[in-house]
């Protein structure tokens, strides 16, 4: 009888970086079998829970419930790889640790590395590490920092001029690539649109959350813009907002914000 494949589950909320790591894993462990590949932290653990991988490949900044929630959740049950974007500062915490961690974009030596470490402890047997103090310590350096006060206003290059937009016209922030679409309302209560250089991501943690929610991983609302939410397919919704056509999306992992609603 030939030895069971060791098995896995990638978690990203990019298609196309799933793909990309499922097909380097296929080059540098071909007898690997990733068994699923999950959107969100949510369907991540229902996902693990259905087949049991033995090891699990988690991007830590998910929307909605992170990679780092998804690994306390899955804890010993098997082993874990963090895949982080960028961040020098999850860098820096998880190379403290003894977690194991790629970095995107992920370089085929430092996935070989990884790989080799995964298969001996597979071979060998060996429990997945006790992670249960490291992921909280991991957790909390990650958790942004409280803002000492809320956005006030943003400022957008509006043709020739500057324009400095108070947060509360703002009706809705929208991320387009590496840019961030503005929908605000002028003094006339008019609908308008600019495009800032900020990304989303960088705005978010200095909006008022009791103001503004995040319900889709590319659009951030300001609840009072918000006129009626309509119930869509497979757990989303769709926004209607007051005086303007533009409907905005709900994903899954949001809708919980809105089930009173």
């Amino acid at each position: 009888m030939s030895p069971q494949r060791p098995t896995a589950l990638i978690a990203d909320d990019e298609p196309l970086l799933r793909d990309a790591l499922e097909r380097m894993l296929a080059q540098a462990w071909p007898a690997l079998h990733v068994v699923a590949q999950a959107r969100n932290g949510r369907e991540a653990i229902d996902k693990f829970e259905a087949l049991h991988p033995a090891i699990c490949f988690l991007d830590v900044h998910m929307p909605g419930v992170t990679g780092i929630e998804v690994a306390q959740h899955i804890g010993r049950r098997a082993h874990l790889v963090f895949v982080t974007a960028y961040d020098q500062y999850a860098v820096q915490a998880f190379s403290q640790g003894v977690l194991d961690y790629l970095v995107k974009p992920v370089e085929p030596r430092r996935l070989a590395d990884t790989v080799a470490r995964l298969q001996e402890r597979l071979s060998a047997a060996q429990p997945a590490l006790n992670t249960e103090e490291l992921l909280e310590q991991l957790a909390a350096r990650l958790r942004p920092a409280p803002s000492s006060s809320p956005l006030r206003w943003v400022r957008a290059s509006i043709g020739q001029t500057v324009r400095l937009i108070p947060v509360e016209d703002i009706d809705f922030l929208r991320s387009d690539e590496k840019y961030t679409v503005v929908a605000w309302r002028d003094d006339a209560q008019q609908p308008r649109e600019a495009v800032i250089r900020t990304p989303l991501k960088d705005i978010i943690g200095q909006l008022d959350a009791s103001r503004f929610a995040q319900v889709h991983r590319s659009v951030v609302v300001n609840l009072n813009a918000i006129d009626h939410v309509t119930r869509g397919a497979n757990e989303t919704a769709e926004l209607h907002l007051k005086g303007r056509s533009e409907v905005l999306p709900v994903s899954r992992t949001y809708l919980h914000l809105f089930r009173q609603m």
